[in-house]
């Protein structure tokens, strides 16, 4: 039995809406599906693509949604228009009918969602109280200085995100609070929507003093999670250049589904390629320095486990770019463009892996994730929210 095991008649019904672009947003709603499944609740999951699947194997049975947001790129860039372009396509009422009928059919006490929309939307057509958890709410950098076309659709989309926050009961921002917070430079919200904002903390799959090591892990050595799309390829054909020139130091390759691996030519001994690893965290206690690019969820599990990291944020993604730079200028770490040539990334490599000052700093962060549990402050603050609501508003007359 779960040490957070409440009494039969608190159990109440979440489900939970994951975005599927980006690793982040998926392993934050695992995490929280545990600690909702832990405590006695019942947990239904929506998600899609790359995401359900990493978490269908993580062991969870997930519920296929629409998708929702399609991010194109190449050579290391986001292409804002064409991600513009290919989401617009994507967005119907169908597919708004599609997750209602889901809230329908499950019957949630609460709706959390991680950056889908539809989810929010469906929960308000049904009157089901709602959360949402972002890292990144200042959607306007994105179409600043684009033209008027795109800078247009900048003012519809920051239109829309200001009724959502509007409309939502709780904004949980899955990060250490000010002034630790990675994601700062991404966040603005409307003045009324203040009082709605909590800082959860990091919302981790698992916490560092659970996580057994792996033992036979040759180091020093570099877990490198850069995530499926294919456009970062340019990353890992550096990154085997630059092994071979020390082959002292070792690397975990992790690619996801879209990379083309035969393009991964003459891998050297010390690299070890992986397509996918759906449990990361005995990595995170065992490696030295983590490569990846400006996600704000890799990012966050890295600073909780102590390792400093080498970013390499998408060209024109202001979010990840302000990730990457926060990383910087705060010395947890170093960032780069895709450019980078394989002797410096690997005298960074090196950098990380002696210098003493860069896993000092990024310990205090190891110890202030420690002291806080992501997933446990944001199920007891919907246990509290949902408690304090009278009872001719429980979900049985939502319906």
């Amino acid at each position: 039995m779960s040490e957070y095991q409440i009494s039969p008649d608190k159990r109440m019904i979440f489900l939970i809406f994951v975005c599927g672009e980006g690793l982040g947003h998926t392993g934050r709603c695992i995490s929280l599906a545990s600690e909702m499944l832990n405590a006695g609740h019942t947990v239904f999951i929506g998600a899609y693509g790359y995401s359900q699947k990493l978490i269908e194997e993580s062991g969870y049975i997930v519920e296929e949604i629409p998708q929702e947001l399609r991010l194109c790129g190449k050579k290391g860039s986001l292409d804002l228009k064409s991600s513009i372009l290919s989401t617009a396509k994507g967005i119907s009422l169908s597919n708004i009918n599609s997750v209602t009928r889901l809230i329908e059919r499950t019957k949630p006490d609460f709706v959390i969602s991680d950056g889908y929309y539809n989810g929010i939307i469906a929960a308000k057509r049904k009157k089901v109280p709602v959360c949402i958890i972002v890292n990144q709410s200042s959607m306007q950098d994105f179409f600043r200085d684009k033209g008027f076309l795109i800078g247009s659709v900048g003012f519809a989309v920051k239109k829309f995100y200001t009724w959502i926050y509007r409309n939502v009961n709780m904004i949980f921002v899955p990060d250490f609070a000010p002034p630790f917070t990675i994601c700062g430079s991404n966040l603005s919200f409307p003045d009324e929507v203040k009082d709605k904002i909590i800082f959860s903390g990091p919302v981790l799959r698992k916490k560092y003093n659970k996580v057994i090591p792996i033992k036979d892990l040759k180091r020093p050595h570099v877990l490198c999670s850069i995530g499926g799309f294919g456009y970062r390829l340019q990353i890992f054909k550096t990154l085997l250049v630059a092994a071979k020139m020390d082959e002292s130091i070792n690397y975990t390759l992790i690619g996801g589904p879209d990379l083309d691996y035969d393009l991964l030519e003459d891998v050297p001994e010390n690299v070890d390629i992986r397509r996918l690893i759906p449990d990361p965290f005995p990595y995170y206690r065992s490696v030295d320095v983590v490569i990846c690019t400006g996600g704000h969820g890799t990012i966050t599990e890295s600073l909780s486990y102590g390792l400093p990291v080498i970013s390499f944020p998408d060209k024109s993604h202001n979010e990840q770019e302000n990730n990457a730079q926060f990383i910087e200028d705060n010395g947890y770490g170093k960032r780069f463009s895709y450019s980078v040539t394989p002797e410096e990334l690997l005298q960074a490599i090196r950098s990380l892996i002696d210098d003493e000052k860069y896993r000092s700093n990024v310990s205090a962060l190891r110890e202030q994730a420690l002291m806080s549990h992501g997933p446990t402050f944001i199920r007891e603050r919907l246990e509290e929210y949902l408690s304090s609501v009278s009872d001719d508003h429980s979900h049985q007359q939502l319906y």
